[in-house]
């Protein structure tokens, strides 16, 4: 069976699968790693040279090649599940779990992470919380189509990753 793990940016989806890797030895892919090591450039880099469209056209045809060829637990991009028809290809093809995270947590996490993201990387604190406030609401619609929800604030220490791995192997 195929896991699919999606949610907002810094969720915990990377964080997720690789614990569940590591405590159960399923196979892990992080599709926006594969794309980036298949294509030999950042999703920063795809999205400067090559335009969204090119990315999420390539993020879908991943998503395929990971699911027929990989399986195993998949962390999505945040956007994935968003475009084309590509939540309804998850539900067909194995479960999908929704991290569920909180606005300030997400917000605590884009903090230490913003460097890393272009968009976000010049944003002050208020900005990074309207920048959430704006996105988010448009995203929670196919995020909570999901065959499962979970909450993802735990994943921010290690007892609680362990202890939302563990509930996740319960439940699939």
């Amino acid at each position: 069976m195929v896991i699919y793990l999606i949610g907002y940016m810094c969720s915990g989806k990377t964080t997720l699968g690789t614990l569940l890797k590591e405590i159960a030895g399923v196979k892990f892919t992080d599709l926006d790693q594969y794309i980036e090591e298949k294509e030999g450039l950042s999703v920063n880099e795809i999205f400067a040279q090559k335009g969204e469209t090119a990315f999420r056209e390539m993020e879908r045809n991943t998503l395929r090649e990971v699911t027929e060829n990989i399986g195993g637990v998949i962390a999505t991009g945040g956007g994935t599940p968003c475009f084309f028809d590509n939540m309804e290809y998850m539900k067909t093809n194995g479960k999908v779990i929704y991290l569920n995270c909180s606005r300030g947590e997400l917000l605590e996490r884009l903090k230490i992470y913003k460097a890393t993201r272009p968009l976000l990387k010049d944003k002050n604190d208020d900005e990074l919380k309207e920048f959430i406030e704006n996105s988010l609401p448009k995203r929670e619609p196919f995020y909570n189509k999901a065959n499962i929800i979970i909450d993802a604030d735990p994943l921010s220490t290690k007892e609680g990753a362990l202890n939302t791995a563990q509930r996740v192997l319960e439940m699939i």
